[in-house]
């Protein structure tokens, strides 16, 4: 959940970053010279999320973010995942490609004090899973709009290395943003997760245990392709522009929950159906 949440906040940081990118270069600079150099654009929302995947009930959990170039190097901070592309992009109206490792804490019902759910808190706690793998992808500057306006398609798979869930997962995701003026920007994104069996037995199933002590029948789910979302983020600036200054950054995303994963016992008493948003504010630097 978290993930989905920071993925709107940073991709609204990431606006200040895309306006650095297409920032004319001096006249007397040549077209293969980056001027950009390196930046850093740090942010922190506060973010409503369902309180387990599956989840009726909600909590508000702040989410850190960044977002900065070091020596042509990208790296995101969004919430609890951590990403660095280790191929340097190009200047200006053009394609790139994208690949690097990629890190996930996931924290999914780790805590039976934040599920307001009587019968979901009396399941088991999961451990802390740590979700380590990589991503590929490709990207087009100046699309539709204008030379500044951007599409991107990745895909990512990352496997849980702490034995939570001891499974992977594989997600393919678009975006596609765009500036309104110098001030406003706006992007869209969609996204799916296909899970291993480890990960449906882990959050989604009930154990006779289990059972006996919340009332929720037994309940064994598999793995396969367990939800898709799509999103919205929308950014302004508040002192200077989208290149430096202070920007209000707000995201909502949806959610919907397939399969094994929507006839779980856990989303019967909550929803398939999960809504997440997220407002906050980031400075450039």
């Amino acid at each position: 959940m978290r993930i989905l949440l920071a993925a709107a906040l940073s991709l609204g940081i990431a606006a200040p970053a895309f306006a650095q990118d297409t920032a004319p270069a001096p006249v007397d600079t040549p077209p293969s010279t980056d001027p950009r150099g390196d930046f850093a654009i740090v942010g922190v929302g506060v973010g409503l999320l369902p309180d387990y995947e599956g989840s009726g009930d909600y909590s508000v959990s702040p989410v850190p973010a960044a977002i900065g170039q070091v020596s042509g190097y990208r790296f995101i901070l969004a919430g609890n995942r951590v990403s660095v592309d280790l191929i340097k992009d190009g200047y200006g109206p053009t394609w790139d490609v994208q690949a690097g490792p990629i890190g996930v804490v996931n924290f999914n019902r780790n805590s039976r004090d934040a599920i307001d759910n009587p019968q979901v808190a009396l399941l088991d706690e999961r451990g802390t899973a740590i979700e380590l793998g990589g991503y590929v992808g490709i990207g087009k500057t100046g699309v539709i709009t204008s030379d500044y306006d951007r599409f991107s398609a990745t895909l990512s798979y990352r496997y849980d290395v702490a034995g939570v869930h001891s499974s992977g997962i594989l997600t393919p995701t678009v975006t596609y943003t765009t500036p309104l003026s110098t001030k406003a920007l706006v992007g869209l994104f969609a996204s799916a997760e296909f899970v291993e069996r480890g990960y449906g037995r882990t959050y989604f199933s009930v154990t006779p245990a289990e059972s006996a002590r919340s009332g929720l029948p037994i309940y064994t789910a598999g793995g396969g392709f367990k939800n898709w979302g799509i999103g919205a983020v929308g950014m302004r600036s508040l002192t200077g522009d989208l290149t430096g200054g202070l920007q209000l950054v707000g995201g909502v995303v949806y959610r919907r929950l397939s399969g094994d994963f929507a006839d779980s016992p856990l989303t019967r008493v909550g929803s398939p159906n999960q809504w997440i948003g997220a407002l906050g504010l980031a400075y450039s630097f």
